[in-house]
């Protein structure tokens, strides 16, 4: 009789912890993971440009994951390597270098966070005015609820900086970028959908390339020898790329795009916790009630999704 290989014994393993791990979990790592990449971008400023580091830390993602996706890369076909490509380029690519361009030309953080935290409703709004997919009345005021708390978190980090009026549009870019993405997964047929490993490392490789295009042309790619460089390098390869982006995949899989794009809604109070923990920067009660308003929301569209798929 043949035995199972060990390689096919732990993609078996894998593949079972994804479908019982149960998805709120999946979700709460999801908002503490996605929520370093912004803190990460806070720790890495003081010690390089911040597209050097995002460089970086896709090269190390690619290294790390190469022996681990090369054989399943190698039996998959062009066209499926092509579309994923392309939706790394737009998740990952064009979401960090709208955000990060936008603020290195001196759009405020806190504003650029908050054109990024509208991924819900930039979500939505595409896949109903371009996919023609109709949302329960809840849903959409889920969304807006979950926004509302977004503003209230943020509101003291707003204001209106002194950046070139189109450098305000990066950010939203940025946004609609990594929108088009997730509705581009989704809707990938299952035959050319690549498993999650091989998936991170593409999208990965081929932002190296996009970014490499870009912080070239502005100075080297050379790493900074320096401790908080390769720290900053860590931290994003581990938290911010194995695990913001890998577990953002990972529940799309398992739940619809709003669902998981809402559950980003608690990112920012989330970061502000990471933000007090690490640089102990104070927390208020406009937090606490933000992030109160933004759940209200969130569970206005878990329930009224799960309310629509059971009719």
């Amino acid at each position: 009789m043949n035995q199972p290989t060990p390689i096919a014994c732990h993609s078996k393993t894998t593949s079972n912890w994804r479908r019982t791990m149960p998805l709120p979990i999946l979700e709460a790592g999801l908002l503490l993971t996605w929520s370093s990449g912004f803190v990460g971008a806070r720790f890495s400023i003081d010690y390089a440009p911040a597209l050097l580091v995002v460089f970086w830390r896709c090269v190390v993602v690619t290294l790390i994951l190469l022996p681990f996706v090369a054989q399943s890369l190698r039996q998959t076909s062009l066209p499926a390597l092509l579309k994923n490509a392309g939706i790394g380029l737009l998740a990952m690519a064009g979401y960090l270098a709208g955000v990060t361009q936008g603020i290195a030309l001196g759009v405020p953080a806190g504003l650029a966070a908050l054109f990024a935290d509208l991924l819900p409703m930039g979500m939505a709004l595409l896949a109903a005015v371009v996919l023609g997919q109709r949302l329960a009345w809840q849903v959409w005021a889920g969304l807006v609820i979950g926004l509302i708390g977004v503003v209230v978190v943020t509101h003291g980090a707003l204001a209106w900086g002194d950046a070139p009026l189109w450098a305000y549009g990066l950010p939203l870019l940025g946004m609609l970028s990594l929108a088009v993405a997730t509705l581009w997964q989704k809707h990938l047929p299952a035959s050319q959908t690549l498993d999650l490993l091989p998936n991170l490392w593409l999208q990965c490789c081929v932002s190296s390339v996009a970014f490499a295009l870009v912080e070239g042309t502005q100075g080297s790619l050379a790493p900074i020898p320096s401790t908080g460089f390769a720290l900053s390098v860590l931290w994003t390869v581990g938290l911010s790329t194995m695990g913001g982006y890998g577990l953002y995949w990972l529940c799309l899989r398992r739940a619809t795009a709003t669902r998981v794009a809402s559950v980003l809604y608690l990112s920012p109070p989330v970061t502000m916790l990471w933000a007090w923990a690490m640089f102990d920067e104070p927390l208020s009660w406009q937090m606490v009630s933000g992030m109160a308003v933004s759940g209200i929301g969130l569970w206005m569209v878990v329930r009224a999704e799960a309310r629509q798929a059971r009719s």
